[in-house]
């Protein structure tokens, strides 16, 4: 009989990945593998000093991505009052930035495939920056969202050359745990969205303050130095594009096995996207709104839920790489959709338990996202992971960005039509029926 401790394993095989080696059984987190050594941070110390930069540039790279999306959230009602905007208006500012970030990501995919994870993430990253800034200089209504659609290419491309690039230099038994810290980064984001935006609406007059806002979203043109002269791809993506090998096209992602995957993948993460950023978009307004709360008070409710999302991410992490990508996804859509209708249908005049309740909402609500990272770079091969990656994710993001306009649509109120996030968490519990498991993937 084969011992307990030998992990049985299976291979995939496609016309496009032969060499995929799954891995039914994770080692014990309390062993040591090849010399390393366990620990809280093993997945860390296990990459090299390649990988580390790549981890530092990924991880700041999303950060400010998610900081120059959701500084239009804190100044949102500043905004629409200079404008003079209806709910509907004002919710087509995201929905456009996210629709177009389905193009980007698709142009960005491509890119990834073709020039390379870092120069990708480069352009990306100059892309959002540029016309984040832009938006603070719109003098209307038009120009304004046509500055957001164009924020939207860069932010549609960012999230997957980052992903992919430090998913190729982490370990399989850790790459759960290291996209998952990557994709805490967006917390991060958030948290300093909340504090320039508590502090810059709190003490600026609110015709000036949400130019200012977008303005200081020029903060990535720093991380931008770090990563020219630091970060590079894995050495054999490097190779590989010397070489000109595997120019796969976009229709690859649709052919074979890969159709299945790619149709369930963006399913899964429209539902994802369609919930997250249903309460993301809308939140801050529902607290001022409906529960009269101040800029200031506004701030320590979403605090309470970035802190949340923080904790969610990283405890996530281990969970994705000890119980399994769908296990995890399955438990977190429960979660979400129940704390949020649990969340909007408090009686007015408990705020003291909205509060309590924001921090397990924002815990399961990003805790979610911190499997796709490593689950959607095991569903493709080398030759086109960017492109897969990238096309699931941010068409599922564009899909998702139909969520948020429903609410401004809606006539039950924002808090009431936040209902329609729950919906979304219950799309990506049918799509992981249709998806395989994939932990302890080796990359092609």
């Amino acid at each position: 009989m084969t011992s307990r401790r030998e992990a049985s394993r299976s291979v995939i095989s496609s016309p496009l990945t032969r060499e995929v080696t799954v891995t039914s059984t994770p080692t014990s987190p309390t062993t040591t593998v090849e010399g390393e050594t366990t620990g809280p941070f093993a997945w860390f110390r296990s990459m090299s000093p390649q990988g580390r930069r790549a981890f530092k540039g990924a991880f700041g790279g999303y950060a400010l991505d998610s900081y120059d999306f959701l500084v239009l959230p804190m100044g949102m009602v500043a905004l629409a009052a200079y404008f003079s905007l209806s709910t509907a208006q004002t919710g087509l500012l995201t929905t456009v930035t996210l629709l177009s970030s389905a193009l980007g990501g698709i142009l960005a995919g491509v890119l990834i495939d073709r020039v390379g994870r870092v120069k990708t993430l480069m352009l990306t990253v100059g892309t959002y920056a540029l016309f984040t800034v832009l938006c603070g200089f719109a003098t209307n209504y038009p120009m304004l969202l046509g500055f957001r659609t164009l924020q939207g290419v860069g932010f549609g491309g960012e999230w997957a050359a980052g992903a992919i690039l430090v998913a190729e230099y982490a370990k399989s038994r850790y790459r759960g745990r290291v996209l998952a810290w990557v994709q805490s980064s967006w917390a991060v984001g958030w948290a300093l969205a909340v504090i320039v935006g508590t502090v810059v609406m709190d003490n600026i007059d609110p015709d000036l303050a949400w130019r200012v806002l977008f303005w200081t979203g020029a903060l990535p043109a720093l991380l931008l130095v770090y990563v020219r002269r630091n970060v590079e791809d894995a050495p054999e993506v490097t190779e590989r594009l010397a070489t000109k090998e595997a120019r796969v096209p976009l229709s690859s992602i649709f052919r074979g096995g890969l159709a299945r995957k790619t149709l369930f993948a963006t399913l899964l993460a429209t539902g994802v996207m369609g919930g997250y950023y249903t309460f993301a978009t809308w939140l801050p307004a529902y607290l001022k709104t409906e529960r009269g709360l101040t800029v200031v008070g506004t701030g320590g409710y979403l605090f309470v839920l970035i802190t949340g999302a923080f904790c969610g991410y990283v405890a996530a992490g281990h969970l994705v790489d000890r119980l399994g990508r769908k296990v995890t996804f399955a438990t977190f859509a429960f979660l979400s959709a129940g704390l949020l209708l649990a969340y909007v249908n408090i009686p007015p005049g408990s705020n003291s338990l909205l509060l309590i309740l924001g921090f397990p909402l924002g815990f399961s609500a990003s805790a979610i996202f911190s499997g796709f990272g490593s689950y959607l770079a095991e569903l493709y091969p080398s030759a086109v992971r960017g492109t897969g990656q990238s096309f699931t994710y941010n068409v599922g993001r564009a899909l998702g960005s139909i969520f948020p306009t429903a609410v401004g649509f809606s006539s039950a109120g924002v808090g009431g039509a936040l209902f329609y996030g729950a919906i979304g968490y219950g799309l990506a519990l049918f799509a992981l029926l249709w998806l395989p498991e994939t932990r302890g993937s080796e990359l092609s």
